[in-house]
């Protein structure tokens, strides 16, 4: 791995470190911890995620494609967002955490997408050289998750020093934005139609009916992955497991992985059977959830995390570059932000109303029938899964195969 590629690996590790180092473990300090929200209160909280993934390709399409340097945007976003980690552990009643949240989120969501522009914009062939540098985002998740387990701040009932921890990290990276390769606009304000100013050009892509598919089940299987963002940790913790933020990092270390072996997989496979295997995976990892156990299916809780790593990868990552691809480098952006609309946007926003509603569904008094819980979240993806093989008619394309829209 070249220079380049270590400075746009090292941008990675921290955009996801400061993601997971207070994100994994929300609803566990929200439901133990001095607020003591409820599901439904949880699941706001989470879907704070959802409006700012909504927001983004908005701001990004209309700035980062247009009128300013990508980095500069990431800078000032995480300049912004550091100051509110700070606040955030800081607020004592559910309201005012809740509004803290949102506008945190509003300004890192869109962060998401300006990293992988950053990145795709300085390599030659984003099919085989995005993955390895993906891979150190995975990397400073594991680590943030391991951080906390080794400092025992489930334990001790300290999860507010997780916002602390992210709000650090995120002033480090706002200053190492502006170290990062220029990334300018490739089209200028003048130059720009009323839709293309509002990030709408990424819509063409939906005239593609494979991509229109793929699009809408993106949207679709981000409901049943809301319950895995939003309660997993609350889970773990519940059941009695031990160190359960390092336990889940186990995820990350499979999603690492199978990042080093995407080109490889994604040119075998080609793109329906990845996303089909990962929707598989998403099935067994809830049922899996639902019969897991402490004493005697221990085995069973540690499958389901380390599935994670085959359901993000082969769905999230083979899809960004497919997006990629698709788009080209004309709305290459815009497309990043539109994916990032359906997935973490509407899809988290669907699947985060619903899975409050159902925790608090099986929940009778202070104790919740998680079997009843994960199976819904199971279900789910089975439907998804049916529909999106009976659906997906293209080709199987490996990476070097597919070609740009435009």
């Amino acid at each position: 791995m070249n220079a380049m590629m270590l400075r746009l690996g090292a941008m990675m590790f921290l955009e996801f470190f400061i993601w997971g180092a207070w994100f994994v473990t929300l609803g566990t300090f929200l439901g133990q911890g001095p607020l003591h929200a409820d599901g439904s209160q949880i699941a706001a909280a989470y879907l704070s995620q959802s409006i700012g993934a909504i927001l983004a390709p908005f701001m990004v399409g209309l700035i980062a494609d247009r009128y300013c340097a990508a980095q500069r945007i990431l800078a000032v976003l995480q300049l912004g967002g550091a100051a509110l980690l700070w606040i955030v552990p800081t607020m004592t009643n559910f309201p005012a955490f809740l509004t803290l949240i949102m506008l945190y989120m509003v300004l890192f969501m869109p962060t998401l997408a300006l990293v992988n522009t950053v990145a795709m914009r300085h390599m030659h062939d984003p099919g085989k050289q995005f993955p390895p540098v993906r891979v150190a985002g995975s990397v400073g998740w594991i680590v943030a998750g391991l951080a906390i387990a080794w400092l025992s701040w489930e334990q001790q009932h300290r999860l507010d020093l997780t916002f602390r921890m992210a709000s650090i990290a995120s002033l480090v990276l706002a200053m190492y934005a502006f170290s990062l390769p220029d990334t300018p606009p490739l089209k200028r304000g003048s130059d720009v139609s009323i839709s293309e100013m509002f990030g709408l050009d990424a819509l063409k892509l939906l005239k593609n009916r494979s991509y229109l598919v793929f699009f809408l089940a993106s949207i679709a299987i981000c409901v049943p992955l809301a319950f895995y963002y939003n309660f997993t940790n609350p889970f773990l913790n519940d059941i009695g497991v031990r160190g359960a933020a390092g336990l889940q990092s186990l995820g990350q270390m499979s999603e690492v992985l199978l990042m080093l072996a995407m080109p490889l997989l994604l040119a075998m496979l080609g793109v329906k059977v990845m996303l089909a295997v990962s929707m598989v995976a998403w099935v067994l990892r809830y049922v899996l959830f639902a019969y897991g156990n402490v004493d005697t299916a221990y085995w069973s809780l540690v499958a389901g995390i380390v599935l994670h790593g085959i359901c993000y990868d082969f769905f999230f990552v083979a899809g960004q570059i497919y997006t990629d691809n698709h788009a080209g480098p004309r709305f290459r952006s815009a497309a990043q932000g539109f994916i990032t609309l359906a997935t973490y946007g509407v899809g988290m926003l669907i699947g985060t109303y619903l899975s409050g509603a159902v925790v608090d569904h099986f929940t009778h008094g202070a104790v919740r029938d998680w079997r009843g819980i994960w199976l819904v979240p199971a279900s789910a993806s089975l439907i998804v899964l049916v529909l999106f093989v009976a659906l997906f008619r293209e080709r199987t394309l490996g990476a070097a195969e597919v070609k740009p829209l435009s």
